[in-house]
């Protein structure tokens, strides 16, 4: 069985060492036209099987239908979908509902939102940012596009302008932006190989630290127009371990570098580009922004985007979706892709970098891949008296905590009654619906903690569910178009209980659960209204409703 060891190098930085075992080399990869769905099985089956690990049944109709629905449009699914749903036929069910979440709007609000909290969660509600990754969403832009207009940072008109927004906001820590460059695009954590060449990775030199940093020296935020910029000149330099002051070359993580193509100035053209960067920086009114011919930041993308090596730039993403969708990465951390931390899986790592590659680094493709396969499928429950497998093994899916944006949606569902939703082939009014439900949960998401390792539920949203009155005046109304309105016109208590679990946990009650309910409903005849308000109320603050399972 793998197993993780976690050492700490005099800096403070953890690496992990996986030990697994590698089924194989490159050659005997599946054949590149063998579909995502079925690598992923094979892959995952055949480490199963070496492990002498005994994976679990696929989870049932409805729970699938409540993660898939999470996972592909940030919510949970609505009455109206959930009928839709059950009157598919079994055989289809799961590619039907996958198929019609990504062609949705909720795909691509979702997807936003993941992208804004992962490249910049220090700034999450920063308007821009999000406009741009929702119009690069619509738009089925590929990876390597909002890659590179990103890290160009072209000053244009629209939504396109927003794309700056991850360099702006780190442009005055040259340290952050070099490494979370590395960590959120590459998978890599070169911190450690600043002060010194990494004690206990190879790989990574005081070279790869400052190579990576040479490619953003140049990069400076004008006043006025608040533009990302780069001079014309400049370079790096750093103390290594002898002592000696060495000029960094630009050089990418796989070790590849480019020539310094800055043109040779003389030192009173230096002078006068000095100083006109002195008063764009100084919100000069006469000077105007230029593009010197040699850009380093498009250096930076060119060698990313043809490192046929490492594939850091195809592998970090890939590992990432796949993290989000199944509680943990094949490489694990994310930000630890090196050769003393093996994936989990390396050649379904291999094989699906190969794919993203060949089909243009398209997200959706391998999203749809992934939910579809058996390892997305299965159940969380592990019913065996011996203890789970490791989550590495992907022998049962993982419990995720919903993030904040996917909790505030998600209760503003499950409050409205059925008849609110709109059928589903109506696109055109679902927009506007799941426009309406973005909006919503703009104003609740600073409410709920984002979610990281170890996740527990924090102490101040405990409070805000038993306290905050907002929870009583929005989620608990008993109007004609709530929940609770539909309730108060059921009279049998069974019946209630069921409508009530379907709507807030998407499955019918258990023969224990229903008779709990009925007893406390029970327990005040006079007051049933306000009974079944205090049993949604239990419901919406529980941990199955906060968990997508």
């Amino acid at each position: 069985m793998p197993s993780n060891t976690g050492i700490f190098c005099r800096c403070h930085c953890m690496v992990v060492v996986l030990c697994g075992s590698n089924l194989g080399s490159a050659e005997d990869l599946l054949p590149a036209n063998t579909e995502i769905t079925i690598a992923i099985n094979h892959y995952v089956h055949q480490q199963l099987v070496a492990s002498e690990v005994a994976a679990v049944e696929l989870a049932d109709d409805l729970t699938l239908l409540r993660r898939t629905t999470l996972d592909l449009g940030g919510r949970v699914p609505t009455p109206v979908e959930r009928d839709w749903f059950i009157s598919q036929p079994a055989s289809d069910r799961r590619r039907l509902l996958v198929d019609r979440l990504m062609q949705s709007a909720d795909f691509d609000f979702h997807q936003r939102n993941w992208l804004d909290e992962t490249l910049l969660p220090n700034h999450p509600y920063n308007d821009d940012f999000r406009n741009y990754l929702l119009t690069a969403g619509q738009d089925r832009r590929s990876w390597d596009t909002v890659f590179r207009e990103i890290m160009t940072a072209a000053e244009l008109d629209g939504p396109e302008k927003g794309a700056g927004q991850f360099l702006k906001s780190r442009v005055r820590q040259l340290d952050d932006l070099t490494n979370d460059t590395a960590i959120l695009f590459f998978g890599v954590n070169i911190s450690c190989a600043k002060c010194h060449d990494h004690p206990l990775v190879p790989h990574w030199k005081q070279d790869h630290f400052y190579g990576m940093q040479a490619f953003f020296q140049r990069t400076y935020q004008t006043r006025k127009t608040s533009s990302v910029a780069e001079r014309p000149f400049g370079e790096v330099k750093f103390a290594n371990m002898a002592g000696e002051t060495k000029t960094a070359a630009f050089m990418f993580l796989s070790g590849e570098v480019i020539a310094d193509r800055t043109p040779q100035l003389t030192d009173e053209e230096r002078k006068l580009l000095d100083e006109r960067v002195r008063k764009l920086e100084q919100d000069d009114a006469e000077a105007e922004v230029f593009v010197p011919e040699f850009r380093p930041r498009d250096e930076l993308v060119t060698l990313a985007l043809h490192d046929t090596k490492d594939h850091f730039f195809a592998k970090n993403i890939i590992n990432r979706v796949w993290a989000r969708l199944l509680g943990t990465g094949m490489v694990n951390p994310p930000d630890q892709m090196h050769s003393g931390n093996v994936p989990s899986h390396p050649q379904l790592l291999e094989w699906l970098t190969a794919d993203m590659v060949s089909h243009g680094y398209d997200l959706r493709r391998l999203i749809q891949g992934i939910v579809l396969s058996e390892a997305y499928g299965r159940s969380s429950r592990w019913t065996s008296g011996s203890e789970p497998p490791s989550a590495s093994t992907f022998a049962l899916a993982q419990t995720r905590p919903l993030t904040p944006r996917q909790l505030a949606a998600s209760l503003h569902v499950v409050i409205r009654s059925a008849e609110q939703w709109s059928a589903i082939e109506n696109t055109e009014e679902w927009m506007k619906q799941r426009t309406d439900l973005e909006n919503l949960a703009n104003g609740w998401v600073r409410e709920f903690e984002q979610p990281g390792e170890y996740f527990q539920v924090a102490v101040d949203e405990a409070l805000f569910f038993s306290n905050n009155g907002r929870v009583q005046d929005e989620l608990l109304r008993d109007s004609d178009d709530r929940l609770l309105g539909q309730l108060k016109k059921i009279e049998v208590q069974a019946q209630a209980i069921e409508m009530l679990w379907l709507a807030v946990l998407n499955r019918v009650p258990h023969p224990d659960e229903l008779a709990a309910a009925t007893a406390w409903l029970d327990h005040v005849p006079d007051k049933k209204d306000e009974s079944r308000k205090q049993l949604l109320w239990a419901l919406l603050a529980g941990p199955e409703f906060r968990f997508n399972h």
